[in-house]
């Protein structure tokens, strides 16, 4: 499993629940700059209409030796999921302070695969504890 695009501000800002792995409905000229590392996922999120994810705000720069049909950079894309989870995390989002935000784009074989988090928002103190754990591991490893 290759990471291609990674979300890290999202550890940072909210509490990750549960993750699942989807897949997204790309063009051809997408796969390539996604291979090229040219994804950002900082401030995607999903979003779910008529039974459908879709993903958005996800930014994947044009395909450099693409040409006159390139695609969109910041377009919605379709996330391919089984209607039972679909359903399953569109009830707990629904909930009060959830929402859906994508993590990690990566390769899985062939295919590339976006890695979903359903998570809750951090208050700021919630983010300064989280800082100084991290801090006193560093200092642990160290040592």
């Amino acid at each position: 499993m290759k990471i291609l695009a990674q979300n890290k501000k999202a550890y940072h800002d909210y509490f990750i629940e549960e993750t699942v792995e989807g897949g997204l409905s790309l063009k051809g000229t997408e796969v390539k700059a996604i291979k090229e590392g040219r994804a950002n996922l900082k401030d995607s999120y999903v979003v779910i209409k008529d039974e459908e994810a879709f993903l958005i705000n996800c930014h994947i720069s044009p395909y450099s030796h693409g040409n006159i049909m390139n695609h969109d950079p910041s377009r919605t894309r379709k996330l391919l999921l089984h209607k039972k989870e679909i359903r399953k995390y569109w009830g707990k989002a629904r909930q009060l302070g959830y929402t859906m935000i994508a993590l990690k784009l990566y390769l899985k074989g062939a295919h590339i695969k976006v890695e979903i988090g359903l998570s809750k928002g951090k208050k700021q103190h919630d983010k300064r504890e989280s800082i100084k754990e991290r801090e006193m591991e560093r200092e642990m490893r160290r040592q």
